[in-house]
């Protein structure tokens, strides 16, 4: 069942040994290290390799008691313990500085921190870790996937220069050769604008206006909702427009380059450029996938010091290299399928993340906690 409760609170000084401070020192396997005045929101490298490492005076070097001692603190159970809320909560409070947070030893050697026996601490470790494992595993399985869409992205639209893709689907294999054509002839282009913010009635409506607070929510698709919203006093008395369903934008400000499919009717901010596509001519979705795959172009024409920006001549004069809309529609559902795999395994990637921070909080309760 572990120690008992007034004998398993005690000051991490009963538990850590210092190393001398005077001179630069030896990380050995499963110490842990470092510098106090460069220290991130508490973050402590735990060197694991068999070699041993030399750092310098400036940094600070603990080693957990041998487990043979009554105040056995198993190395595997502290790293867990670093990324809980208690270690978190403690971090914020004991913390010295502003930007750059700093811990000292001394801080540390004071944090008082409920402990099961040896070999429930062993099993606790074995247990994060296992999940560590999988989180790992999914983490590699996610960017397997999203490198595999790059990769796909480069295969399926013409690179910088061509006119032809590398890769085309065997049913159009000997079909039409991709035209190059300007985008303004496949759909119809607008803008949009910002309601003047002195006008509160022009906001907190119900139709949803996308501005560079949204950002985060670009290039998944769909977006269907956004931080801000005007009301029909806003598009009324402003140059903002209302797009429909289905229209592409494109940010060509801040997060240049980055593009969504509007799920419902929207406006936007003057930062964005939208298109609204005739399906007879050009597949909105082939079009959001085409953005995709000329991100890196729009970021490298971007002007200014400050914020990264594309004019507005840059689009009239956009020229895209496309098929016929069987194939369009053929390119999109392809990589649209492969956006569904990513987005199921970014949800399973967050759920066994979010397990993990459930069990942190059950497995390590604070001192507080411990003694009700």
């Amino acid at each position: 069942m572990g120690v008992r409760k007034e004998e398993g609170i005690v000051p991490m000084k009963e538990r850590l040994v210092a190393a001398d401070i005077s001179r630069y020192k030896v990380v050995r396997k499963n110490w842990f290290a470092y510098n106090p005045m460069r220290l991130n929101i508490g973050s402590i490298a735990r060197w694991q390799r068999d070699s041993d490492v030399l750092v310098s005076p400036d940094y600070v070097v603990f080693r957990c008691y041998e487990q043979a001692r009554p105040t056995a603190l198993h190395p595997d159970y502290l790293d867990h313990f670093r990324t809980s809320n208690q270690w978190n909560a403690f971090v914020t409070e004991a913390g010295d500085g502003g930007v750059r947070v700093r811990i000292y030893y001394s801080n540390i050697s004071q944090l008082r921190l409920a402990l099961p026996d040896i070999a429930e601490q062993q099993k606790i470790a074995d247990c994060l870790g296992s999940l560590d494992d999988l989180i790992a595993a999914e983490s590699r399985k996610l960017g397997a996937l999203r490198q595999h869409k790059q990769g796909l992205l480069q295969q399926l639209f013409p690179q910088p220069g061509a006119t032809q893709p590398r890769l085309r689907f065997p049913e159009f294999r000997d079909a039409r050769r991709w035209e190059e054509r300007k985008l303004d002839e496949l759909a119809k282009r607008g803008t949009g604008h910002t309601p003047s913010k002195s006008k509160p009635e022009y906001y907190d409506g119900d139709i949803e206006w996308v501005s560079l607070a949204d950002s985060w929510r670009l290039d998944s698709g769909l977006i269907v909702d956004t931080k801000a919203k005007i009301s029909d006093q806003g598009i009324r008395n402003s140059s903002a427009t209302l797009h429909p369903a289905g229209s592409i934008i494109l940010s060509r400000d801040a997060g240049v380059g980055k593009s969504a499919v509007l799920g419902v009717p929207m406006a936007v901010s003057q930062h964005f450029v939208v298109w609204s596509c005739d399906g007879d001519r050009l597949f909105n979705w082939f079009l959001y996938y085409l953005l995709q795959a000329s991100k890196r172009i729009f970021e490298s024409i971007a002007t200014g010091s400050t914020i990264k920006t594309i004019g507005l001549p840059f689009f009239r004069e956009m020229r895209v290299v496309v098929p016929l809309p069987a194939e369009q529609r053929r390119v999109a559902d392809c990589l649209s399928t492969l956006d569904t795999q990513i987005a199921a395994q970014v949800r399973k990637l967050d759920a066994v993340k979010e397990h993990r921070r459930g069990l942190l909080q059950q497995l390590f309760p604070s001192p507080e906690e411990e003694s009700r």
